[in-house]
């Protein structure tokens, strides 16, 4: 990867793992299906009028993504968070995603895995599952279990980037942004109700405008414009690991925000992420070089 598209994936995943400290706030006054709905439809609404539909793009591709990424990733992080995972420990559960997209990657593209990427996909989830095994706080199965159902889902929006290669990615998030809009909102309703959406004006706070705001401009059209950018330009393998940054920011902003304290161990498990994800990122340089 480029110098400079590195530095890119790096900002991208500083700010990820800041949104669930974002979230957090969000669900302080919201409930996690409207919250869900309304990032959603801000992200789509009004750049949808303005923005042309992405050329070379099945609509069922871009229907396909928006409910995978609407109501199967971030639908599901919330409801995970609303039952009492933490900031911190939804951000690490999350990527496991980077492998599970690698894995399916070489498995669906025939995408090669060298020695150095299994190297560093074994640091990077040796350090995961002490992070996880070390966190404090609130963390129940079913909890995990919906964090690591959200993870493959991201999975497989990765893959649908990689297979259709959209040549604009600001117009296919505003675009899949709106094919997940009605879906969340059937969602609600069946889960919720419409006591849901007609109570919204009297609990929508200023903290919970800038979260939704937040997670609409900054985390969404911005984040994952330029992260499905690096994934259909470079290998799943270069790119996916540089997610698991993520539970670094995201500690460290879970602990800024609402002062959460972790054990030495944890620590240990976040030396282990950024060892793994160096030598991710060191890999091609250990190429030899081919003869002329």
């Amino acid at each position: 990867m480029r110098p400079f598209h590195i530095l890119l994936g790096v900002l991208v995943t500083l700010i990820w793992g800041s949104n669930f400290s974002v979230i957090e706030v969000g669900l302080g006054a919201l409930d996690p299906f409207v919250l869900t709905t309304l990032r959603f439809a801000l992200t789509a609404v009004p750049l949808v009028f303005f923005v042309r539909r992405p050329v070379g793009v099945p609509l069922a591709a871009m229907a396909a993504y928006g409910l995978l990424f609407g109501a199967g990733l971030w639908g599901v992080v919330n409801i995970a968070m609303a039952q009492g995972m933490s900031p911190g420990l939804s951000s690490l559960v999350l990527q496991f995603a980077a492998f599970m997209t690698v894995v399916l990657s070489a498995m669906v593209f025939r995408e090669p895995i060298r020695a150095p990427q299994v190297t560093g996909m074994l640091l990077g989830t040796a350090g995961l599952i002490v992070v996880i095994r070390a966190a404090p706080g609130t963390s129940t199965l079913v909890g995990t279990s919906l964090i690591l159902l959200a993870a493959f889902n991201w999975s497989l929006c990765n893959l649908l980037v990689k297979r259709f290669r959209p040549p604009d990615m600001l117009a296919f998030v505003v675009w899949t942004s709106a094919f997940a809009v009605p879906a969340l909102v059937v969602l609600t309703l069946v889960a919720k109700g419409p006591a849901a959406f007609a109570t919204l004006p009297a609990t929508l706070t200023w903290a919970a405008v800038g979260s939704v705001l937040f997670q609409a401009y900054i985390t969404t059209i911005f984040g994952y414009a330029v992260w499905n950018f690096l994934m259909k330009t470079y290998p799943a393998s270069s790119v996916a690991p540089l997610s698991l940054l993520v539970p670094v920011s995201g500690i460290a902003t879970s602990w800024l925000a609402f002062g959460e304290r972790f054990p030495p161990a944890l620590w240990l498990g976040v030396l282990l992420i950024l060892l793994g994800i160096g030598v991710f990122i060191v890999s091609p340089l250990l190429r030899k070089p081919t003869a002329a």
